[in-house]
């Protein structure tokens, strides 16, 4: 008799903007799927939008990454080197992670980002005014989509932003799959090193950025290895998924040219906008991974202590029982409670200042150039489909 060998994550896009077609029909005929992983175990993968949601929410389900299989790759290990250091709370669960949120939330407050609004405009205005001194034709992501979040995020943390070519080159490699061990390796070593002589640097030369109150906040009770981890946590977050939207959704729109003239047309419609484009986009590709602590049923499936589920965001994203039309990008669509900064008690920290920079960004970018179009084909732009976090490597852009 023989067995059916799971299938591995669908990962082949069709069209760019698009998650792979195979979501669609498991969604439709298996939305919890057996779902094979590269170190040979396996485990599930959810489609539905209903089903992510309340996987994300469930307390029986651990977010420690140490427990869990990968999606797309199995992650180098050093001998009895944890692969996720101290203070990288994402693959934490509470009482652990209720701490470090606790301690950081203060940070990224809707307020909080209110304040820090007219510093993103001025930050943006520059960008903008020196595309315009240098003229057509531009790459967008090392002229604009990659600055500027780069830039907030080293202000708000306190990273020296001269130094941006350095983290960015390491955390591509991070974000890259396929890369070669001895290349991840030393990576997350320089990284590490890199982020813990900030943190060192900031208890002998203090200043009023994130770090540098962390170390020094006596309620936050942080050791050095702590806020390493949760400094590189944030750099890498706070500037990698908001270039990759801002380059992207760019993209998108430009080959809208529908939604593009009414967000001109009326710039009153820009929450909406960022919205509808981080739910039809979901740019993390690959979803996010859960660890079942105890037997489990999801929607009729028997989910084992031990396996690993994947909560597909891009899928539930396009899930026509809670979205009309989902395909269609339409920024005047109502308020929808779209997974793209995941959900639950590990939703996505930084995401009110995520909002804040595209609010800002895409209106400015589309005020001062109103010519603005694609300097080459659609189909000559190169994706990043071998990142943990997709977009476009490159957005050759003119008018």
């Amino acid at each position: 008799m023989s067995v059916t060998t799971p299938p591995s994550l669908p990962t082949r896009r069709e069209l760019p903007f698009d998650p792979p077609d195979r979501y669609r029909l498991l969604r439709e005929e298996d939305p919890v799927s057996r779902l094979a992983f590269p170190d040979g175990k396996v485990g599930w993968l959810l489609t539905r939008h209903e089903d992510v949601r309340a996987l994300l929410s469930d307390q029986r389900f651990s977010s420690n990454r140490l427990r869990a299989s990968s999606p797309v790759r199995s992650f180098p290990v050093r001998p009895g080197e944890p692969v996720f250091r101290a203070g990288s709370f994402i693959g934490m669960d509470a009482p652990e992670h209720t701490r470090y949120r606790r301690i950081l939330t203060r940070w990224f407050t809707t307020r909080r980002m209110r304040e820090l609004t007219p510093r993103i405009e001025r930050i943006v205005a520059e960008h903008v005014d020196a595309m315009e001194r240098t003229g057509p034709p531009v790459d967008l992501v090392p002229a604009f989509a990659l600055p500027i979040p780069s830039l907030v995020i080293c202000e708000l943390l306190g990273v020296p932003y001269g130094d941006r070519a350095a983290f960015q080159g390491w955390t591509g490699t991070l974000l890259r799959i396929g890369a070669p061990e001895e290349d991840v390796f030393a990576a997350r070593d320089e990284l590490w090193a890199y982020i813990r002589g900030l943190v060192e640097s900031k208890r002998r030369e203090p200043d009023d950025a994130l770090i540098s109150s962390l170390v020094h906040d006596p309620e936050s009770s942080l050791t050095v290895d702590e806020l390493t981890g949760v400094g590189l946590l944030l750099l890498v977050a706070g500037h990698e998924t908001t270039a990759n939207m801002l380059a992207l959704g760019t993209f998108t729109l430009l080959t809208r040219p529908d939604q593009l003239r009414a967000l001109r047309d009326k710039p009153e419609l820009i929450d909406g906008a960022v919205e509808e484009l981080l739910r039809y986009l979901s740019i993390v590709q690959f979803g996010l991974v859960r660890v079942a602590k105890e037997d489990v049923e999801i929607a009729g499936q028997r989910v084992q202590a031990g396996e690993t589920v994947v909560a597909s965001l891009s899928a539930a994203n396009r899930d026509p029982g809670h979205y009309p039309e989902p395909d269609r990008l339409d920024i005047t669509r109502p308020p929808s409670q779209h997974v793209a900064f995941g959900h639950g008690f590990h939703q996505c920290l930084g995401q009110q200042l995520a909002r804040a920079e595209m609010k800002v960004a895409y209106p400015a970018l589309f005020r001062r150039f109103p010519g603005l179009r694609l300097a080459v084909p659609p189909e000559e732009v190169p994706l990043r489909d071998d990142m943990v976090i997709y977009g476009v490597y490159h957005l050759p852009l003119t008018w």
